[in-house]
């Protein structure tokens, strides 16, 4: 199992609101990824403390089951594990706009996801995503919780027509929603070599699922693989900030 994320503040933005974090626990990968959004720096202040909230949980809950000795946590355990991460990292977020008037609505999306063996767990709120690329195509694991995304759901836009609407980038679930942002969790079977793509709408406004999977079936180190779907979308002028964190099985 690898792991390799990487961002860039892109061709327009002032600020990197974009926030990664990854980890190692033996055989088992954890990758996150947060895009805030809020006046003055408040979205990087929103993306970096859930991201952070996130991998602390997750600590805890590896170390906790290290520290008891018995058998690595099972696929439920580890589902649960991730669904309170995400929860924990909406009240940190909410605690900080809630006590700091600079902060005052603030929010993130978040995707994670946790690899094991030959399955993960993925978990996203907003319209970050994951991607699961496995014998040359990429297919999208998570769904947008966005204004488009709702009008294809309902037949009112084509998904090339969402790529291009207006309202692209109105979400309708974020961390630091007051109400409790829920998060929607998918389990994936993986298979060695395959690929698990997380990355804000900075890269995935700009390139399709198939050229995600063309990048990935050029192989190398995965730094290399970032380097290049990040270039790329520089290329193409990367109005938004731009992060991509990869695990390869």
């Amino acid at each position: 199992m690898e792991i390799f994320g990487q961002t860039d503040i892109g061709r327009a933005r002032r600020v990197n609101q974009d926030a990664f974090g990854t980890r190692m626990y033996g055989d088992t990968a954890v990758a996150v990824v947060c895009d805030g959004m809020g006046g003055a720096n408040a979205g990087e202040v929103a993306s970096g403390i859930a991201s952070a909230s996130f991998l602390e949980s997750l600590d805890a809950f590896f170390e906790a089951s290290q520290a008891g000795g018995g058998a690595s946590p099972d696929a439920d355990a580890i589902r649960e594990a991730v669904a309170d991460a995400t929860g924990r990292a909406g009240a940190d977020v909410c605690e900080r706009a809630d006590t700091d008037a600079e902060c005052h609505g603030m929010g993130t999306t978040l995707v994670a996801a946790v690899a094991f063996g030959k399955s993960a767990v993925v978990v996203n709120v907003g319209d970050s995503r994951a991607y699961h690329i496995s014998g040359g195509a990429a297919s999208q694991v998570t769904r947008d919780h966005s204004v488009v995304e709702d009008m294809v759901a309902r037949g009112e836009l084509t998904p090339r027509e969402a790529r291009r609407h207006p309202n692209r980038n109105l979400i309708t679930r974020a961390l630091g929603d007051a109400t409790g942002a829920y998060p929607d969790v998918f389990p994936v079977t993986l298979q060695t070599g395959d690929y698990l793509l997380l990355c804000s709408d900075g890269l995935t406004n700009l390139l399709t699922c198939d050229e995600l999977s063309e990048e990935a079936g050029r192989g190398g180190e995965l730094s290399e693989l970032c380097n290049r779907l990040i270039g790329e979308a520089l290329r193409r002028g990367a109005p938004d900030n731009v992060t991509v964190v990869i695990i390869r099985v």
